[in-house]
């Protein structure tokens, strides 16, 4: 039987991945039965991800992937330009020399999708590099609105990869590695809060002049 961590993750990718488009209907039935599981913990699942507002349950039709709406994609932002510099204030003052060579690792495997167009590996690293970030902050409540929030805003990424410049867009990410870890390096909490910030107004600039 599948656990229902490995249920939930599955599902958000896909939705994350654009794999469930959104207004797309998901059959319960189905997917208990992909999963090997009965409805209940399936249930619980789809609970999850609505709380997440990734899908809509819809009383006697189903459950439904939300619409990507930008209003909310940029309210979400707004909230985690705050987020985000707490957490690298928070990471600066924590990070171990470890963790700092575990971002290098990370810089390293981004630059090497600068001549491999996949755009699932580029989101699957910034997830890893995030995870640092957080581990080092050390605060579970904080990520877990920070997961929240990023859950809402990197569908809107990921839909636009066939719009940018593949080498500029994994750069502008390769650059932001490279800068962080040589703040968190100096243990400099208000310089690393600042960068992180930073980094993400330029993120959401780029993403802006794609609409």
């Amino acid at each position: 039987m599948t656990s229902q961590d490995h249920i939930y993750r599955t599902l958000r990718n896909r939705v994350i991945f654009l794999e469930y488009p959104p207004g797309r209907i998901l059959n319960e039935k189905v997917l208990a039965e992909e999963f090997g599981v009965s409805r209940t913990p399936l249930r619980e699942v789809l609970n999850r991800l609505e709380w997440e507002k990734l899908v809509r349950i819809i009383p006697r039709t189903g459950t439904m992937v939300t619409e990507i709406e930008l209003p909310k994609v940029r309210n979400a932002f707004q909230v985690r330009f705050e987020i985000e510099k707490l957490a690298a204030f928070m990471a600066a003052q924590r990070i171990t020399d470890e963790q700092i060579e575990q971002i290098d690792v990370v810089k390293d495997e981004c630059a090497n999708l600068m001549s491999e167009k996949e755009p699932k590996r580029l989101v699957d690293i910034d997830f890893k590099f995030r995870d640092i970030i957080y581990a080092a902050a050390g605060n579970d409540i904080l990520r877990d609105i920070s997961d929240h929030l990023y859950h809402l805003t990197v569908r809107v990424w990921y839909m636009v990869f066939n719009r940018v410049q593949w080498e500029s867009e994994v750069q502008s990410f390769l650059e932001e590695i490279a800068a962080t870890a040589a703040v968190l390096r100096r243990r400099n909490p208000p310089e690393a809060a600042q960068l992180r910030h930073d980094y993400l107004v330029k993120f959401v600039e780029r993403i802006k002049d794609l609409f």
